[in-house]
């Protein structure tokens, strides 16, 4: 195989290359076509990804106000300030992760925020000074200079399916209720054979300082992500919060609290015999740890297939099917409060919906339906087939991702980078 990304570059500008998404691979290599003729694959993933911190900078009053601050709250969302001590200027440096809670709505965490900054939404500001002298303001992404979203653990190759063993319930990030106990139901993450991982495993095109798209805005990956392994790799990058779309991004509710949704789209130059094999498997031959949020360990295997194949990738809705409950538990539970009623009349918003599917499990009538499939493993003696009641990867969105990113490969708006060094999987 003699490509490179130059070769494919200039195949690119002569409107000459061969680009598909990892989806359309994949229905190729199950009709028997050949694939190799393939310059770019372009995979993508949405999900949780806790691993996701924002770098921001913007004044917030006069110089010469204020010497320091000593603590600053956005939207309710504890932000560390520093690096830089910029105050004295009335600019903040600040850092704030993923993971952090509103203290005022716990409900509501970074990753709400981080939207809420992107869909050009004014965000509260709260400054107490090391005088103990306490203000507010208001901010929009468009008062900042500077505002980076950075990821530290992304993407996986593959990740897994969580399940209950105890007799107890369970308050877990891998759930929006309490986990149900005794094999009762399962979770799953990992957008099977869509991820960009998946499609370069021994990481020959993918590498540090590949352009990639991070909630649509062009970004780099830098290296490894943290705790990532041979096994289960994942990556670390950064993009421009200015240009990311807030559909891609946002915050999703868990009974341990909200965490951070993300998405990515990655360009996989086909230039190594290892990407071409590894772009042709399917979900059903991608291997799934099946682990025990009560053990945190692993308690089995199963495959991505139970995840993507035969299932609905999107929620039904039909909101003449409502039974009007005195408490509707798919609205009280909907992990991104993307459920309402207008004048007694159930609602869902599609742009706010991750089609996690929890909905369907829940409703006692026909207004939110959808196949979720089950995880099907071996537990000791025991054949284990355990209903999935909740996804938190959204392959609906992953996929319009990898098309979007396709396009813009092909209309010239997106380049290929060679990476400055290959990252060791």
């Amino acid at each position: 195989m003699e490509r490179s990304i130059e070769s494919i570059n200039e195949r690119i500008g002569k409107g000459e290359a061969v680009v598909l998404t990892a989806q359309e691979v994949c229905e190729l290599t199950d009709r028997g076509e050949d694939i190799e003729k393939v310059d770019v694959v372009t995979a993508a993933t949405r999900a949780i990804m806790s691993g996701t911190y924002a770098i921001l900078s913007f004044p917030v009053d006069a110089p010469c106000s204020f010497l320091r601050a000593k603590e600053v709250y956005m939207n309710g969302v504890p932000a560390h300030t520093g690096p830089c001590p910029n105050e004295r200027l009335g600019i903040l440096d600040l850092m704030l992760f993923g993971t952090d809670h509103s203290l005022d709505d716990h409900h509501y965490g970074a990753g709400h925020l981080f939207r809420d900054l992107v869909a050009g939404n004014p965000v509260d500001v709260k400054v107490v000074t090391d005088g103990d002298v306490t203000f507010t303001t208001q901010v929009t992404l468009g008062d900042m200079p500077y505002a980076m979203m950075y990821g530290t653990r992304h993407a996986f190759k593959n990740y897994s399916a969580f399940v209950n063993t105890s007799d107890d319930t369970i308050s877990s990030i891998f759930h929006a209720m309490d986990f149900g106990p005794r094999l009762s139901e399962a979770t799953i993450s990992g957008c099977g054979q869509i991820n960009p991982v998946k499609n370069d495993p021994m990481l020959q095109s993918i590498g540090i300082g590949t352009r990639i798209l991070m909630n649509g805005s062009e970004g780099f990956i830098l290296g490894s992500g943290t705790r990532s392994a041979k096994e289960k790799p994942n990556l670390t990058a950064f993009a421009d919060m200015h240009d990311m779309d807030p559909e891609y991004m946002g915050g999703f509710f868990t009974s341990a609290g909200p965490e951070c949704i993300v998405s990515w789209a990655v360009p996989v130059a086909v230039t190594d015999p290892s990407v071409v094999d590894a772009i042709k498997e399917r979900d059903r031959q991608i291997k799934m740890s099946v682990m025990a949020v009560d053990k945190r360990a692993c308690v089995g295997y199963s495959t991505y297939g139970d995840v993507w194949e035969d299932v609905d990738l999107e929620v039904t809705f039909a909101p003449d099917e409502c039974i009007n409950c005195a408490l509707c538990e798919p609205q009280e539970n909907c992990p991104m409060a993307a459920i309402s009623f207008e004048e007694d009349k159930v609602k869902l918003d599609r742009y706010a919906c991750f089609n996690c599917g929890l909905c369907t499990t829940l409703c006692v009538g026909d207004v939110f339906t959808g196949k979720m499939g089950s995880i099907k493993f071996e537990l000791g003696d025991y054949s284990a087939d355990v209903p999935i009641v909740l996804r938190q990867s959204d392959k609906k969105r992953a996929l319009e991702l990898s098309e979007k990113l396709k396009e813009r490969i092909l209309d010239g708006s997106f380049r290929l980078t060679q990476m400055v060094e290959q990252i060791q999987p």
